[in-house]
Order: structure tokens, then sequence, then C-alpha cells
């Protein structure tokens, strides 16, 4: 057994909810240059010594780790059992941070199972009252997990929330595999509650877009050709229509490492990411516009590095009660070799492809 398996396997074996020193050795052992060449070194390469921000554009959420839902490739390893969740208090606080904070166009609420939240319907009235585009990472089957989540679809519509839905293929084999059986039927009813208020039709104003995530070892296919098959399968088959879909490369950590290691795959997986880097895409990573919000407030440069637990690097500004815009635009952005899942290939971030 090499020496990254018996570490990773060790690190799969803590039930702790905090980063475990394996999980730690494992970040040292990504970046070890005899075996995986550094995301830092490939920067440097390509005349980037460091990354910076562009902009405070999107505030990413993160309203807690319950979900409805166990998916195999999830990243946050949510699931019903989580107990982290974001208080009233700490969503007040997101609310402070946007309000002082005009360059923030975007919200985007993502979990878990961000519906979950109790108070997840006050946060959203509170911020329609701020004029701010928001978008919500909905699984569809929580529109169907229970009778209180129903009225979903009119909610979004109601605060022309764009909804943002995990469906892993456009069958019902592929995606029970990848998020459990029953999840395929749910989504499809799901998605025609959402079409009939308007969701997904031709200049309704009302946006659904749909996200991929590879089943295997593998990079996701070209974007806009898997979306056209997605919209024909989806059409003739369920008359579901869709605006984008999203195809977004699964990174090595949490519950899709877990597979990675068991299935023999995990130095392969990172070879292939590392081998597939793509310069354009470097320069157009999703955490240069973007503030990663955790459940209990602490700030990250992405959904990623909070999973890890990588706070920025400000140390005045690491919290939504000490938030700094200008200290948050001068910071570099941490990486490590996770970072070649959002450089593979065309890229990936939040919302697909970026090169």
């Amino acid at each position: 057994m090499s020496e990254f398996k018996k570490v990773i396997l060790k690190s799969l074996k803590s039930k702790d909810s905090s980063l475990s020193n394996a999980q730690n050795q494992i970040l040292t052992l990504q970046q070890n240059p005899e075996k995986f060449k550094p995301f830092s070194a490939s920067l440097r390469a390509i005349g980037v010594n460091s990354l910076k921000p562009t902009q405070l554009e999107i505030f990413q959420v993160n309203l807690g780790k319950m979900c409805n839902q166990v998916c195999t490739h999830c990243h946050v390893d949510a699931g019903p059992d989580r107990k982290e969740i974001m208080t009233k208090e700490t969503m007040q606080l997101c609310l402070d941070v946007l309000k002082a904070n005009p360059s923030f166009k975007i919200v985007d609420m993502t979990g878990g199972a961000p519906e979950m939240n109790p108070n997840f319907r006050w946060f959203v009235e509170e911020i329609s009252k701020l004029n701010i585009q928001m978008y919500v990472r909905c699984n569809l089957t929580i529109i169907r997990a229970n009778k209180k989540y129903y009225d979903l679809p009119e909610f979004f519509k109601l605060h022309k929330i764009e909804v943002i839905s995990s469906l892993p293929f456009y069958s019902q084999s592929r995606t029970d595999k990848q998020r459990g059986d029953g999840v395929f039927k749910s989504s499809i009813t799901a998605l025609q509650m959402l079409n009939e208020v308007g969701y997904g039709k031709e200049n309704s104003g009302l946006t659904l877009n749909l996200v991929y995530n590879p089943a295997g070892a593998f990079l996701p296919p070209d974007q806009k050709a898997l979306e056209n098959e997605f919209k024909t399968n989806l059409k003739k088959d369920f008359d579901i229509e869709f605006n984008s879909l999203f195809a977004i490369t699964n990174l090595p950590i949490s519950r899709y490492l877990d597979y990675l290691v068991v299935s023999d795959n995990y130095e392969d997986y990172m070879t292939k990411l590392i081998n597939a880097f793509n310069p354009s895409a470097a320069l157009n990573v999703m955490c240069r516009n973007t503030i990663s919000v955790g459940w209990d407030g602490f700030l990250y440069d992405c959904d990623f590095n909070q999973m890890l637990e990588l706070k920025v690097a400000a140390p005045g500004s690491q919290h939504l009660s000490t938030f700094q815009s200008e200290a948050l635009l001068k910071r570099t952005i941490i990486v490590n070799n996770h970072c070649y899942g959002c450089t593979a290939g065309a890229g990936s971030s939040c919302g697909g492809a970026v090169a």
C-alpha cells in the first residue's frame, strides 16, 4: 500500500467534524514535488507568482451542512445527521456586510440543503430588500421531501431567485447510483414543478440551471455538448426545460476523496488533473471574485477551501464580525493541489466551465 493511501485511509477513519492531523498530512503529501507538481509551481510556470482577488462580487454563503441526501460526490460531506446550521445572528452579520459593501452583486446560498435552515426564508426576504441577485443551490429533492417545502418554487419565483440544481444525468440509473434510490423520480417532479411556475421557460425571467458532476474518476465532457444532450432528452422524455448546464469537476476532498481512495483511483486522478492544467482557466478561477462564508461566519477563498478549513490569508478579516473589504482585496488566495480541479481542461467553477 502506498504512503498516500495509508495516510488517506487513516484520515477517512476520523469522524471528527474538524480537519484531522491525517487530512493535514494529505495536503502536505499532495504538495510533495517528488510525487505531484505543486499547484503553485504550475502558476509560476505561467508567470503568476500568487493568485490575487480581482474584486468582491459574489458572496457565497453556506447556510448549513444539514441535507436530506447523502451524495457520493459531496465535498461538504453533508447529510441528515449534520448539525452545523447558520444562526439568525450570523445571517444578520451577512446582511450587515452586504449593506456596507455594495460591490457584492450576487448572494449564492449553498448547503447542505440551504432550504433546511429554519431561517432560510427570513434571510431571503431580507436580502430582497437590498436589491441583490440571489442564487440558491437546490438539490431538487428537497422540494418533495416534506409538505412544508412544496411551495418552494413559488417562493423562489416571488423573490426572483436563480435556481441552480444538481442532476447527475437524465436517466434514473446513473442519477440514483450517485445520489440515492428514488432521487431521479423526485428530481424530475421538482423540475416539472419549477417549470410550471415559469422557471426555465423562454422570456420568463426565471432562470433554472442544472449542474453535472462526473460519477467516476474522470473529467466532465464538453459543457455545451452535454447541455444539448440534457436538453434534448429531458424535453423528449419529461417535457422539462432549463436554461444552462454547468459541468463541474469533482475535487479530491471529503466524500469524493473517500471514493478515489477506496477505488484505487486517487493517484491516477490527481495525475489526470495536473496533466490537464489550463493556464486560461487558472486566470479565471472563481476565488478571484468570490468570498465564501462558512455556517459559523468564518471567511474562505472558496467553498472547497472552506471544507478544508483553510481560512482567508487576511488575519484581521477572517470572520464576518471583522470583515474588511480592503484587507480581503489585498490578500493572497490560498492554493493547494486540490486547486487543479478548478483549472483542468475547460476549468471548473460554481458556474461551470471558465475557459
